[in-house]
């Protein structure tokens, strides 16, 4: 039988952190403070500090779910192998602005080996068809978040995975989509020296990681993340979600497999928020976006090379294809699955027409953001001067503004950095910030740095000016 208990608002990441303290409760906390408390209650913590402490090559215990994400009152599963038969259980946790209390409990489960499938020798798809081990009931009463499911297993090894719990009919201020394709995208699952492959590389030879030529052109959220189940860059997200939490904004969640699937209704918020490094877009991804900016709903992409690469999301959601600089053998509507910049004619389909700025660069090491336009409303009590730095904010990858790549839409773009940068491979290079307003007032930001949201929590780019700013651009879009 599930146990559940009220839901603390925590998390820490990869030593990113957000002080305990909050400006609001989870609704579900609420609710649950007015029921009969558990008789022990069990302790709040840093859901992810718990150490993970599993390998791909002895896969000790590692699980995935059935959905990237699930809508308040409906089910979710999840898939779970262990290296032998011996009970585990699954301990499900909301990431917050502070520290976390279970939401809900398996109890001891018994769990049996399951088998790593062979790559698809045509496409590289590795696809695990695992039955479920155990399958959640989440409450209509549970709180839109990110949430993560801890496996751990009798003898104490542990990994874990994520998924959002979604409220559909509510409207909020702002939707947080956090970007699963590119989770995906960068999977390795399994890292075992010899099956694993993701959308960059596969393995050569035995024990040798290849390149391009070895890689994958589909990949499957049916397996674990690799290792201990936290999918790379995930940092970013959680904390944009902690930042936004912490500071009481109206925020709910979903995937962008829910923004393909046509879950997403931009009409119910302010604005729509992508908080990391939101590479992978399919078409109706992008018509989505595009209708919601035309239609006077805000975008925020709080990260750097967005909109990148045009993909096609299949099997019910649950598998994503780009070919890249290989042929694609069945191009869709919005043509074959490679850089939108490409397709089309001239600039056309670039994805600086949407957001102002592209990816142009990976900075050698973090450089300083060189601030522009200090008199926009954006910089308002930063204290801030145009030619004015902070320090090592651009960096993991950066955006800028491309000659000949106009901001569309009719909307008037503010460039608001100008940062000084070497990539290794290309050069000096130059990063920006952009804002762009439509004529009707609605904003396109677009931050041009991976550090931006790992400026807004405790973190080596924190910084109180970045804080400043992004509240300025909130609080904009939540007034207009």
């Amino acid at each position: 039988m599930l146990k559940f208990f009220a839901l603390g608002t925590g998390a820490v990441v990869a030593g990113l952190s957000v002080p305990a303290e909050a400006n609001s409760v989870p609704r579900a906390a609420v609710l649950e403070r007015s029921r009969p408390a558990p008789r022990a209650e069990p302790a709040a913590v840093d859901v992810l500090r718990l150490p993970v402490n599993v390998t791909d090559r002895a896969r000790e215990i590692q699980g995935y779910a059935s959905a990237t994400s699930v809508n308040a009152g409906g089910t979710i599963g999840f898939h779970v192998t262990v290296a032998d038969p011996q009970p585990f259980t699954v301990t499900v946790f909301r990431i917050g602005a502070g520290k976390s209390r279970p939401a809900a409990s398996s109890g001891e489960l018994p769990g049996q080996p399951r088998p790593v499938p062979k790559p698809d020798p045509v496409t590289g798809l590795v696809d695990c068809d695992w039955p479920v081990s155990w399958t959640l009931h989440v409450p209509a009463s549970w709180t839109s978040g990110v949430y993560v499911a801890v496996f751990e297993t009798a003898g104490g090894h542990r990994a874990v995975t994520p998924f959002v719990v979604r409220e559909d009919q509510r409207r909020s201020d702002f939707l947080m989509v956090l970007p699963f394709n590119t989770y995906a995208a960068y999977n390795m699952w399994p890292m075992d020296g010899r099956t694993g492959r993701n959308l960059y590389r596969g393995y050569a030879a035995p024990g040798k990681v290849g390149d391009i030529k070895n890689r994958a052109y589909r990949v499957s959220f049916n397996r674990p993340f690799a290792n201990g189940g936290r999918p790379k860059l995930f940092a970013m997200d959680v904390a944009a979600a902690q930042w936004l939490e912490r500071n009481g904004y109206d925020v709910t969640y979903a995937t962008n497999v829910d923004l393909h699937e046509g879950r997403v209704d931009p009409e119910r918020h302010r604005g729509l928020v992508f908080s990391g490094h939101d590479e992978y877009w399919s078409g109706a991804m992008r018509d989505v976006v595009e209708r919601a900016f035309r239609g006077g709903t805000h975008c925020a992409f709080l990260g750097a090379n967005n909109v990148y690469w045009n993909v096609r999301v299949e099997a019910a959601g649950r598998v994503v294809t780009c070919y890249k600089d290989a042929v694609d053998p069945s191009p869709g509507r919005y043509g074959p699955t490679k850089l939108w910049r490409d397709l089309g004619s001239g600039p056309s389909h670039a994805e600086g027409r949407l957001l102002g700025v592209q990816y142009n660069g990976i900075p050698e090491k973090p450089a300083p953001l060189v601030i522009r336009e200090a008199g926009h409303w954006l910089w308002a009590g930063t204290g801030l001067r145009d030619g004015d730095t902070i320090p090592k904010l651009v960096g993991g990858e950066a955006d800028g503004v491309f000659p000949g790549v106009a901001m569309g839409f009719g909307a008037r773009r503010t460039v608001l950095s100008a940062s000084p940068f070497t990539d290794a491979k290309r050069g000096a290079l130059v990063q920006n910030t952009s804002l762009s307003v439509s004529p009707r007032g609605t904003i396109m930001f677009d931050a041009g740095t991976f550090h931006w949201p790992l400026a807004l929590v405790k973190s080596p780019y924190t910084d109180a000016r970045i804080q400043r700013a992004t509240r300025n651009l909130f609080d904009r879009m939540r007034s207009t």
